[in-house]
């Protein structure tokens, strides 16, 4: 599941050894800590995506739902603050916009 948030984009599947736990990657590390404070992120250089961190399924559910019911804003992009993300948020809107029937 690619995941785009005001406070970052992660990419989340399931680890292949075990359905309870989930791998929460991005392409910023600051990513992952703002929507999972306190959760160990590593860096592996030989990934596609070099940040990640492992997380049991249900605290990922929480923090997703939680952020859903907390969310105050009315447009996406606006609300998204850091420059180089933003700019990509506004691109990866500009290609689906293209790609809407």
């Amino acid at each position: 599941m690619w995941l785009f948030t005001n406070k970052g984009f992660l990419s989340i599947i399931q680890d292949f050894r075990d359905p309870d736990t989930l791998i929460v990657r991005s392409r910023f590390p600051d990513h992952i800590q703002n929507i999972f404070p306190g959760a160990k992120v590593t860096k592996t250089t030989s990934r596609d995506y070099l940040y990640r961190t492992l997380l049991p399924r249900g605290e990922v559910v929480d923090v997703i739902k939680k952020y859903t019911e907390e969310m105050n804003y009315t447009n996406f992009k606006d609300s998204v603050d850091e420059p180089i993300y933003h700019r990509a948020c506004s691109e990866v809107w500009g290609i689906m916009r293209r790609h809407q029937n």
